[in-house]
């Protein structure tokens, strides 16, 4: 086995129940832990994008994609290292105000990260960073050591690809035509 790096893997599908069980268990079965998962409606009507993130080999990670593809539902499913993707996440800081006035470096540090802050009254406020794990990691743990941090929570990673077509585009496309040359064959 190889060095294990994180991998983003995008699989895209119908909208059927039950196939995000199938999806995750592929992963369950092979002992591999899914760091970040986020699914929702693709640009393509009816078809649904899984977005998956998980530390494992080249050789594992590349098995996992071809047994989620042979799920009935699943269109495709790809992977990709961190350099073949833009991704994005997005987290919320509930923060004590009383603590955070206190506190002046807390304010700057989230002007540093260039979170905002999206809600304030006497009790609590609430800052919102945008960006890669490893800035919202880090401005949590800035924050959790001026001791103002009531409530954090984050996204799962949303991604696209670096490339400059849409593989899952060029399937249906395939798959279109495909489908009016076996019709015109019945014919």
């Amino acid at each position: 086995m190889g060095d294990k790096k994180l991998y983003t893997l995008i699989v895209h599908s119908e909208n059927i129940a039950g196939l995000l069980n199938q999806v995750t268990a592929v992963f369950t079965r092979r002992q591999i832990n899914i760091e970040s998962l986020n699914v929702s409606a693709s640009s393509i009507e009816g078809i649904h994008k899984y977005t998956i993130t998980a530390w494992a080999d080249a050789g594992t990670i590349e098995k996992v994609a071809r047994q989620i593809e042979k799920k009935i539902d699943v269109l495709q499913a790809h992977y990709f290292t961190d350099d073949e993707v833009y991704s994005h996440e997005i987290a919320l800081y509930k923060l004590s105000t009383p603590l955070l006035q206190a506190a002046p470096e807390a304010s700057r540090t989230i002007r540093r990260y260039a979170a905002r802050i999206v809600e304030v009254n006497p009790v609590f406020s609430i800052a919102e960073k945008n960006g890669d794990s490893a800035d919202i990691t880090a401005l949590y743990r800035e924050l959790q050591a001026a001791g103002c941090v009531l409530q954090f929570v984050r996204s799962g990673r949303v991604a696209i690809t670096t490339s400059c077509f849409e593989r899952v585009n060029e399937y249906l496309a395939w798959r279109e035509e495909k489908y009016q040359r076996d019709k015109e064959e019945r014919i």
